[in-house]
């Protein structure tokens, strides 16, 4: 066999073979997005799965009359399912009513360390679903405490926060912060008093008079306790002290008691904050079940 020199045109028709390598690696790529799309679309589909399944569960454990809203943090999903191992969930509903009064509560749990076997979440089983720590909240909105008497009697409610020393001395060296601190400089969170600054309008010797009543607002036994200390004439601008005959008189309008009902999964109260509008109590626990109870040998 007589071997020839490689042609000019051999070497012109071995050129496609890169082309055919690229075309490979574009297939590669999009089979592979592909995949990565259907496992993150499964990934979602089974988280939506089982927060449909907790909701239905919280629903019946904080007796509310509709499904809260859940969502499982963290990404991806499959892998906590599978270890029945979640970091973070949240819990929250609002517009609940808790009695002829309290018509607009919002409640608020969250769920730390959360132990709840996939077999368990796919049966609805909540039993044995075990949570390390437990933060919750209730929101009491300005609208419904109007409906506590004798603060049912102040047309236009307003609740706001102010720091403790103004309520109790009328002189804030704080300079309007009302953030109380630790020793170490860390917020407090968990406070089982603050102070409050209520405003609306009272007839006063046949007049329509904005007031301004400065009160401490405290925890006890569950429900939130208005401790009104002085009131004010005037509006937010500028604001004249009301003379002592008229503090004595209209001292107890401003005074009352309101009890929220039960913190979410059974959660003691600890402490009470003062928002804009709002009135939140809240407590922590650890170590208990998705009902609320404490883990055995805990």
């Amino acid at each position: 066999m007589v071997s020839r020199p490689v042609a000019q045109q051999d070497r012109a028709m071995e050129q496609p073979a890169p082309r055919r390598k690229g075309r490979r690696a574009r297939r590669l790529i999009i089979i592979f997005v592909v995949l990565a799309a259907i496992l993150v679309g499964a990934d979602f589909g089974m988280a939506a799965f089982a927060e449909h399944e907790i909701s239905q569960k919280a629903r019946e454990q904080l007796k509310l009359t509709d499904d809260p809203s859940v969502s499982i943090k963290g990404f991806p999903f499959l892998t906590q399912a599978l270890g029945g191992d979640y970091g973070h969930i949240s819990v929250y509903a609002s517009g609940v009513p808790v009695n002829d009064k309290l018509r607009d509560v919002e409640l608020n749990a969250e769920l730390y360390d959360v132990i709840a076997p996939l077999s368990d979440v796919l049966n609805g089983n909540t039993k044995s679903i075990t949570i390390g720590k437990l933060d919750g909240q209730v929101t009491l909105k300005a609208s419904d405490i109007a409906r506590i008497a004798p603060l049912d009697k102040i047309e236009n409610l307003r609740i706001d926060p102010s720091s403790e020393e103004y309520v109790e001395t009328g002189v804030d060296t704080k300079k309007k912060d009302t953030t109380t601190t630790n020793a170490d400089g860390s917020e407090v969170t968990d406070d089982a008093k603050a102070g409050v600054r209520m405003s609306g309008e009272l007839q006063i010797a046949g007049q329509k008079v904005e007031i301004f009543c400065f009160a401490m607002i405290e925890l006890k036994d569950g429900a939130i306790t208005f401790a009104p200390k002085r009131l004010q004439y005037g509006n937010d601008k500028e604001t004249t002290v009301v003379e002592d005959i008229v503090q004595a008189k209209f001292l107890k309008s401003f005074e009352a008691t309101v009890k929220p009902g039960d913190l979410p999964f059974q959660v003691k109260p600890t402490g009470v904050k003062v928002n804009p509008g709002s009135v939140t109590i809240k407590g922590e626990m650890r170590d208990v079940t998705f009902a609320g109870l404490p883990v055995k040998g805990k």
